[in-house]
């Protein structure tokens, strides 16, 4: 929920309004300030966008070319899929984990396909969570790993990332959130807004913790191929003692540049598998027979697309850490080593909705506040990267421009 809700942009518009005969539950949490910025942006038509997280890159022409064969030569294509996902595709989904992690999974009882990671995380924490339980968020965290927890009527209990080592986790800090009320904690690595990147000292501690006070692991990994410099990337998935509390969640959306075809997949236990399908079954029936489709592509196509996009992504993290160095009075920064994200404090104390939206206003640049992704955040922004050099430097030209008038003054 974002710290300075009071103060959102959209308090006045229908995103926020109360109205009788709303539940409680539902007037409790906000739509994610990085969708209030994108609908504030809508009233600024030249406006420059760092705000969303998505690729600017096309779905690789391979993928489009299965797309338009099944369309063309598949009857069951405009048909309901089975419950769980096609067989086939969670046939590849499981050769993929194999040579990706070296995980072994049942692809008919220990996968399900969903309509992006973000079906599969907020139904992972339905299923296992109640009203009253805590769920553990890396902070700054995704804000709707946030707004999933309290859905459920659990609480959220922050464990904030050190950001003067870099946004590095602590696992004395971690135990010391842990309760008798703890029922998971949702792991995303590398991080959305931090870029950080978990060691597998980290994961294995917080592995550990998990089995010693009796919680769950759910893991939220988009961002597992964007890994940059010297981070590795390690998973609580490839650490088969947790399996019986882990559930995995997993998106074809940032790898494969299909953020719009809606399409990701769960790996946990038969057991929890069945009962997350009841959720499945309740809410979408299944995921959409053409993008999973698309995914079957996507999987067993060349994966050398994959390489491009990280080279590419990791390039751009550079024009824009250049780019910020040059606005070292308005802006500090840590180089991320994961994800397509930059989350600079503003140098001048200042609140960072107010400054968004004098940004946005004054500059015509889109940006998230930090204060929406939790303890941490507050006096940053996050700035995507995953735009294209002309829109990194168009936007960043046009906030050099106007940091010449902007007053160092608290807003």
């Amino acid at each position: 929920m974002p710290t300075h809700e009071t103060r959102s942009a959209l308090e006045m518009s229908g995103f926020a309004m109360r109205s009788k005969g709303i539940s409680k539950r539902i007037q409790s949490v906000s739509i994610s300030a990085i969708k209030e910025m994108m609908h504030l942006a809508l009233s600024y038509p030249d406006a420059i966008s760092l705000a969303q997280g998505t690729p600017d890159f096309a779905t690789p022409e391979h993928i489009r070319d299965r797309v338009k064969h099944e369309l063309d030569h598949n009857p069951n294509v405009g048909k309901y899929a089975p419950l769980a996902g096609l067989p086939v595709l969670k046939e590849a989904i499981a050769e993929h984990l194999l040579s990706k992690r070296g995980i072994i999974a049942n692809p008919q009882k220990e996968l399900y396909v969903t309509m992006g990671a973000m079906e599969a995380i907020a139904s992972a924490i339905m299923t296992i969570a109640d009203s009253g339980d805590e769920v553990i968020l890396l902070s700054p965290c995704f804000p709707s790993h946030i707004t999933h927890t309290m859905l459920v009527e659990a609480s959220p209990v922050y464990v904030r990332l050190d950001e003067t080592r870099g946004w590095a986790f602590d696992i004395n800090a971690f135990e010391r959130a842990i309760s008798p009320k703890t029922k998971a904690v949702v792991l995303c690595s590398p991080g959305n807004p931090t870029g950080t990147v978990l060691s597998e000292n980290d994961v294995r501690a917080i592995a550990v913790s998990a089995e010693e006070h009796d919680f769950w692991v759910i893991t939220d990994e988009p961002y597992d191929f964007l890994v940059y410099d010297d981070a590795r990337f390690f998973s609580a998935s490839q650490i088969p003692e947790i399996k019986n509390r882990l559930i995995s969640c997993f998106s074809l959306s940032k790898e494969y540049a299909m953020t719009g075809w809606r399409i990701g997949y769960v790996y946990a236990e038969e057991g929890v598998i069945n009962q997350m399908l009841k959720i499945h079954d309740a809410f979408a029936v299944s995921a959409a027979t053409i993008s999973q489709y698309a995914a079957l592509s996507a999987l067993q196509g060349d994966q050398l697309i994959v390489e491009f996009f990280r080279d590419e992504f990791l390039r751009r993290r550079d024009l824009m850490c250049a780019r910020l160095d040059r606005l070292s009075e308005l802006f500090s920064y840590i180089k991320p080593g994961g994800a397509y994200y930059l989350f600079p404090k503003i140098i001048p104390e200042t609140d960072e909705y107010a400054f968004a939206i004098r940004l946005l206003k004054e500059a015509g640049v889109v940006v998230v506040p930090g204060g929406a992704f939790g303890p941490g955040g507050e006096g940053h922004v996050r700035l995507c990267f995953a735009m294209s050099d002309d829109t990194i430097n168009q936007a960043f030209d046009r906030i050099e421009k106007w940091n010449t008038s902007f007053s160092k003054t608290k807003l």
